[in-house]
């Protein structure tokens, strides 16, 4: 059916999910929230999964990842695995082990850059912190979620009047030297520190002495919302890739029941690489339809032959300043449907037949579709759709919904894509299209 172009239902629920999401940590825990009311059951990976039919299930690594499985009617050597792929994490600051330090009479932050930040945008933004932070409980270590809005920080931007080429040239920001956000006055470097471990600490609900580690990035404290005419934005941070995220675990709530085996599966580390235990890169979706295909040694190889997998991953909207950077035969537009992304040397994977498949879903759910390639004289950037295609063997495509502001700390995107996306991946993973 025609999704509604004025419906912003799904856009709104997108909101409130960034909201609450403002680290892949955060991510996790609100898609787990939302499976565990839907009736999945949160198992864990030192333990036997189950995966009798129609059976709804989750498991969780390392707090940033998680894979969540609907079981078909039959099991996945005859019916396969329909997959939606998608990561929980996204660029931004990351606190250093020792948090903070002291200069020129200010109480700084002490960063490091995570990822391909747009690091220009995260000047004169209010920021605040959030993570998890592991502590010691009685002898056992403990991860607690946190999030700290106060004292909110601050990287300044150096005024026009001492850097006077600034429009004609362009912001540049030394990651080193010049991304220490502000949150007070006064004091030396181990004062600094130990006022932030306290407030760390207190935010966690234990004392300093407690704290073993943390895992902590600031977050802008400006909270997303739709905007312009009829709400027609999304204007939120970490849209890539928290959109598809959304995207995913709604499409998988909503999927028709079929023979094949539904998975949402979001990873974290995507944007610095995957190479980790719980990146798309690891071997976690491998163990996990290990086990859902069965104890047989060949029943992985058999259910993956009858296997289908979208990489969904934010798309780029042709831009009203700068069209001439797209390739004008492939330019997605704002509110123009799912678009799917085409690399020829296989920085996506999409290719003709798994195209195909997706162009036929949207077909299916009355959403329109649209082709993104990168011009050939640009570097293309790339997915976890040709990792866990090359690890696996499975048939991929590249999808995603198109924005502009990629990697800023403030995106945009439409709101009408939001359910337009969400129909073409139920059907994907209801069976239907491939």
């Amino acid at each position: 059916m025609q999704t509604d172009p004025t419906d912003r239902t799904a856009a709104h629920a997108l909101v409130r999910y960034i909201e609450r999401s403002p680290t892949a940590f955060h991510a996790v825990e609100t898609t787990a929230a939302a499976l565990r009311a839907a009736g999945f059951k949160a198992f864990d990976e030192a333990e036997p999964f189950g995966h009798s039919p129609g059976e709804r299930g989750f498991v969780v690594r390392g707090g940033g990842s998680i894979i969540a499985w609907r079981c078909g009617r039959v099991a996945p050597t005859r019916g396969g695995f329909r997959v939606v792929g998608a990561h929980t994490d996204s660029p931004n600051l990351r606190l250093k082990p020792r948090l903070a330090r002291a200069r020129e009479g200010y109480a700084l932050y002490d960063v490091d850059v995570y990822g391909g930040v747009l690091l220009a945008t995260w000047t004169d933004r209010d920021l605040g912190i959030a993570g998890r932070v592991l502590v010691d409980v009685d002898g056992r270590i403990e991860a607690r979620l946190l999030r700290l809005e106060s004292p909110a920080a601050r990287i300044s931007n150096l005024a026009i009047h001492l850097n006077r080429e600034v429009n004609d040239k362009g912001l540049v920001v030394n990651k080193h030297q010049h991304l220490g956000p502000a949150f007070g006055l006064g004091g030396d470097t181990a004062a600094a520190r130990v006022r932030t471990l306290e407030r760390i600490a207190a935010a966690a609900g234990t004392t300093p002495d407690k704290v073993l580690g943390q895992d902590l990035s600031l977050f802008d404290l400006q909270a997303p919302r739709l905007g312009g005419e009829a709400d027609a934005f999304v204007l939120a941070p970490r849209l890539d890739n928290l959109a598809m995220c959304h995207a995913a675990l709604e499409a998988l709530l909503a999927a028709s029941e079929s023979d094949a085996t539904a998975v949402a599966a979001l990873f974290d580390h995507e944007e610095v690489g995957s190479l980790t235990a719980r990146g798309a890169d690891g071997n976690l979706l491998e163990d996990v339809l290990g086990r859902l295909a069965g104890p047989e040694h060949d029943a992985l190889p058999r259910a993956i032959a009858r296997s289908f997998m979208v990489s969904a991953d934010m798309a780029h909207a042709v831009h009203p300043h700068y069209a001439d950077l797209h390739d004008r035969e492939h330019m997605p537009v704002l509110d123009g449907g799912p678009v799917i992304k085409t690399n020829f040397n296989q920085r996506y994977a999409s290719d003709g037949d798994s195209a195909a498949v997706f162009r036929r879903a949207c077909r299916d759910a009355g959403v329109p579709c649209q082709e993104f390639v990168n011009r050939p004289d640009l570097a293309c950037g790339t997915t976890i759709g040709p990792i866990s295609s090359a690890r696996l063997g499975l048939r991929t495509v590249d999808v995603g919904n198109p924005m502009l502001s990629m990697h800023s700390i403030r995106e945009l995107s439409a709101s009408g894509d939001v359910q337009r996306m969400i129909d073409a991946m139920a059907v994907v993973l209801g069976g239907g299209a491939t």
